[in-house]
C-alpha cells in the first residue's frame, strides 16, 4: 500500500527512462488505484503490469473486491495471490489461493503464488515443508501446461521488510524442492521475496533454482530497483 496515482507514475515514468537490459522481465505491480495510469504509463516499453492481488469470482457481491475481467481491461499479465501479510490480514487460506490460481489462469493472468515459513516454523526447521505443502495446494491437479504458466514465490515471511535475507545456499534448497514437489514447475520460474537488495540480489541470483526476486521496498524507486534488475539480467542462463 505505497504511492498514489501521480507517485506511482512518477516512478514508471522514471523507471522507464533507465537503460534496462532487454534480456530480464520486468513486472511491476501497483495498487489498484494506479493500475490504469501506470498501464497508460508503461505502454511499448516492455515493462509488464502486474496487480497485488484479485478475487476468484468474475462478478458477484463482492464488496470491494477486484475480478480477473477487471484486471484484464488494463492488460494485466501478472497477479500476486497468497501473499503472507494477504494470508494473516485477510484470511486468506490455501484453498481460497488454489481457487484465485485456477481463475487467474482460465483469464490468461499468470499467477505468482507466493509460499514460506514463519518465523517459528523457520526456527524448526519447517521451511520445506512448509512451502512444499503450499505449493501442493495452490497448484495440485492442475494440467503440467498451467503449472508452468505459474511463478512461484518464495518469501520467508521472517525476511519480509525486515533486511533480514535467506543465505543463497538455503534459499536455494527450499526453492530446489519447491521445483521438483509437482511436475510441471520444473518448466516454470521460481523467484525469491524476502529483502531482495541491490547488494544480494546478485549472490542470490546465482544460485540455479533461483530465477528472480519478488521486490518489495527495493522496487519503490526507480533507482534502488534498477540494480536488482541489472542482476536479473546478467544471471546465467545455464545456471539450472
Amino acid at each position: 500500500m505505497h504511492k498514489t496515482v501521480a507517485q506511482a507514475c512518477e516512478t514508471a515514468r522514471e523507471l522507464r527512462a533507465l537503460a534496462l537490459p532487454a534480456d530480464a522481465d520486468i513486472v511491476v505491480c501497483p495498487p489498484f488505484t494506479a493500475l490504469a495510469a501506470v498501464a497508460l504509463e508503461l505502454r511499448d516499453s516492455g515493462i509488464a503490469l502486474g496487480a497485488q492481488t484479485m478475487h476468484e469470482a468474475d462478478q458477484g457481491a463482492f464488496t470491494g473486491e477486484i475480478s480477473p475481467p477487471m484486471l484484464c481491461e488494463f492488460g494485466i499479465a501478472y497477479v500476486i495471490l497468497g501473499h503472507s501479510e494477504r494470508r494473516r490480514s485477510c484470511g486468506e487460506t490455501d484453498e481460497s489461493v488454489a481457487r484465485k490460481v485456477r481463475a487467474a489462469l482460465a483469464h490468461g493472468i499468470a499467477p505468482i503464488v507466493a509460499v514460506g515459513e514463519t518465523t517459528e516454523e523457520h526456527a524448526r526447521g519447517e521451511a520445506i515443508e512448509k512451502s512444499v505443502r503450499q505449493t501442493r495446494a495452490a497448484l495440485g491437479g492442475l494440467a503440467e501446461h498451467d503449472i508452468a504458466r505459474c511463478v512461484i514465490a518464495y518469501e520467508p515471511i521472517w525476511a519480509i521488510g525486515t533486511g533480514l535475507v535467506e543465505e543463497p545456499a538455503g534459499a536455494n534448497a527450499v526453492m530446489s524442492a519447491v521445483r521438483a514437489c509437482i511436475q510441471g514447475l520444473q518448466a516454470a520460474r521460481i523467484i525469491y521475496g524476502g529483502s531482495m537488495k541491490g547488494d544480494n540480489a546478485a549472490a542470490l541470483m546465482a544460485q540455479p533454482d533461483i530465477d528472480g526476486g519478488l521486490i518489495g521496498g527495493a522496487s519503490l524507486s526507480a533507482q534502488s530497483f534498477a540494480p536488482i534488475i541489472e542482476a536479473a539480467a546478467h544471471r546465467s542462463p545455464s545456471a539450472r
